[in-house]
């Protein structure tokens, strides 16, 4: 088979995404209602703010706005790891950044599935948030080799989609026929099950170690525990949530709000309780209840460099040194207006972050240098108006704010310490491939898109 009849992996993935949203509306109708608010937030913030509006325009980036969505899953074993790697990359997606969530409480180590070009990005920004449980962190010895036997007893993928995965490997893609049924096949892995694989005492002490533990190990599959929308505006959709029926977590997770958006900033509604079933030792399903998945959104800022980062760390820290953020949401202006106050230090100009060094920017010729023979360095030409440079979006996660979420869904008393032990080799080793690191991928960015306005400037002044 040619290789030109085999569908780019981008059509893949937006097919996917589409029918991951499809399937998740249906079975959490509450996200179609979030939906309905972020499309009119953002109508409204693009309405009243012409310069975003151009600035979306302008770098190809206001048509992402409404395709794009991130879901999140937990696995149990390192083979469903490795596994759902090679399915993702049937889709073009890959593993960026190394996320230790066991320093906020939660048992896993994670990365993101995601596109890395700006092309795929542009067509389709789809990422997957993907932990791994970190068995080694359950305490209780029994329980732990106990809920290893139940992983390991099970297969989430479809035999379908094993084989076009295989098959993509062999040959190099698929046809639309097979892309078609990949798709069908790989949303079986995601699907919620409302039949636990295990009894009702079993998931009670599973559940005692930790919710998440229990959300795990109890049933067929990693069901997409949220899928979430990005928006312009995250404070008008939090203000307005209870108006659609929807109540939103206190605190929006993140950095303050600012006039030059910074990394990511997140909230949700509180994780839905939903029936489920037991098998109990007389045979029959028992109805229970178990309570994971929530509705989430996202607004995403710049990207920041590893002086940035460090900055954003600093001021974070600082912020939670003065007010800790309740999980029941009690303290929540108290903490806003400490987040506020802490961030004084990180400029809220885009001049200001870029002269600092702070975050990433792309470059590009304006329209004034059509015609113009271009003489000089970077600066020179941005100065002169001739060369302008637009913030890179923040494409990743942020572990601290990710276990902000979940624990807001448990509940202080529910809260659990864990040691923070990062092990980024052995996630890898389970993964079966290296993580992209998340500063070298915009560092690059930035520097091709410097290339690229240097080339140019020094072409047409040659021209000349």
């Amino acid at each position: 088979m040619k290789a030109n009849n085999f569908v780019p992996a981008d059509e893949i993935r937006a097919a996917f995404s589409r029918a991951m949203s499809a399937m998740y509306r249906d079975e959490v109708p509450a996200y179609g209602t979030l939906m309905e608010l972020v499309s009119k937030v953002n109508a409204a913030t693009l309405e009243a703010d012409d310069k975003l509006r151009t600035s979306l325009t302008e770098t190809d980036s206001l048509e992402r706005i409404s395709e794009e969505r991130h879901g999140a899953i937990r696995l149990g074993t390192p083979q469903e790891l490795s596994t759902i790697c090679r399915l993702f990359a049937v889709m073009g997606m890959w593993p960026v950044g190394y996320y230790d969530l066991s320093e906020a409480g939660v048992p896993v180590h994670s990365t993101a599935f995601r596109p890395v070009g700006d092309a795929s990005l542009k067509r389709n920004p789809f990422r997957v948030f993907t932990s791994l449980l970190r068995l080694d962190l359950i305490a209780d010895e029994t329980l732990r080799a106990e809920a290893k036997v139940i992983l390991d007893a099970r297969q989430i993928f479809t035999p379908g989609a094993l084989a076009l995965i295989e098959k993509a490997e062999a040959e190099g893609g698929l046809n639309a026929a097979d892309a078609e049924t990949f798709v069908a096949e790989a949303l079986e892995t995601f699907r919620w099950h409302d039949r636990a694989n295990v009894d009702s005492p079993m998931y009670k002490r599973l559940h005692d170690a930790h919710r998440l533990i229990a959300d795990v190990v109890s049933f067929k599959g990693p069901h997409i525990n949220h899928l979430t929308p990005r928006t312009l505006d995250i404070d008008a959709v939090q203000t307005q949530m209870p108006d659609y029926g929807i109540a939103p977590k206190a605190v929006v997770e993140g950095p303050p709000t600012r006039q030059c958006p910074i990394l990511l900033r997140q909230t949700s509604f509180k994780a839905l309780e939903e029936p489920v079933s037991f098998r109990d030792s007389d045979g029959n399903w028992k109805l229970g209840s178990h309570t994971a998945r929530f509705g989430e959104i996202e607004q995403r800022g710049i990207a920041l460099t590893p002086k940035g980062r460090a900055l954003y760390d600093e001021l974070l820290t600082a912020s939670r040194a003065i007010v800790r953020p309740a999980a029941d949401g009690s303290n929540a202006a108290e903490y806003a207006a400490a987040l506020k106050q802490a961030f004084t230090p990180f400029p809220d100009s885009w001049d200001k972050i870029r002269l600092q060094k702070l975050g990433y920017f792309s470059y590009r010729l304006t329209g004034a240098a059509e015609g113009v023979v271009l003489d000089g360095d970077l600066e020179t030409l941005i100065a002169d108006g001739l060369v302008t440079f637009d913030p890179i979006v923040y494409e990743d996660f942020l572990p601290v704010s990710a276990a902000g979420i979940f624990q807001s869904n448990l509940g202080d008393d529910q809260a659990q310490d864990f040691t923070a032990s990062p092990n980024q080799q052995r996630f890898e080793d389970d993964l079966g491939a290296r993580v992209l690191n998340e500063f070298d991928h915009y560092a690059q960015i930035e520097q091709d898109s410097i290339d690229a306005s240097l080339s140019a400037s020094l072409a047409r002044s040659a021209a000349e």
